[in-house]
């Protein structure tokens, strides 16, 4: 079967010229299609890399989000770990008070106890909403990790030592010293 144009060139009614200018009209329009189609490729290409580059990216911000949690998590653990291994008795019928929040709160302890932890030996710590007691090389641990968890610590109350550091200055306040002495 020949083409439309070869039956029309046949019979006469159309010539070569119309038909050449025909096929190149019909070539720069497929040109032009083709050009278009492939600029609409490029669009939607760059919209699709667009959109998998902010979703990696929201990815990785949900990955950080995450890993932070799991870091408090593990750090909140082993505080509870740390508290758990190294808490010291309470029994006794000696008042502790101590400070948190700005609010005086009440410990009943053992003299010995008692005695630890005014000379700093010993730390009151936070777990769970109860009041615990740990040696003092743990609560610098606890401090590391999270330094709410630590509640009071005598050894790093300013309140105390200043009070103790008026009276050894004082000490000597009542004697006089000799204006003859020769060393």
């Amino acid at each position: 079967m020949a083409s439309l144009q070869d039956q029309l060139l046949k019979a006469g009614l159309a010539d070569k010229n119309s038909a050449k200018n025909a096929r190149a009209e019909k070539r720069k329009k497929q040109k032009l299609k083709n050009k278009n189609q492939q600029v609409e490729a490029d669009a939607a290409k760059i919209a699709a890399e667009q959109a998998a580059a902010e979703k990696k990216e929201r990815d990785r911000q949900l990955n950080a989000e995450q890993q932070q949690e799991r870091e408090k998590r593990s750090v909140a653990a082993q505080i509870k770990q740390l508290i758990t291994v190294n808490k010291q008795s309470r029994d006794g019928d000696t008042l502790l008070n101590f400070t948190h929040d700005n609010v005086v709160k009440r410990m009943y302890v053992s003299a010995t106890v008692h005695k630890q932890v005014t000379k700093g030996r010993l730390a009151v710590v936070a777990l769970d909403g109860a009041y615990e007691l740990v040696p003092s090389p743990v609560a610098d641990k606890i401090a590391q990790r999270d330094e709410s968890v630590v509640v009071y610590r005598a050894d790093l109350d300013t309140s105390n030592n200043e009070g103790q550091q008026e009276d050894e200055e004082d000490w000597y306040a009542d004697y006089e010293i000799p204006d003859d002495l020769t060393w």
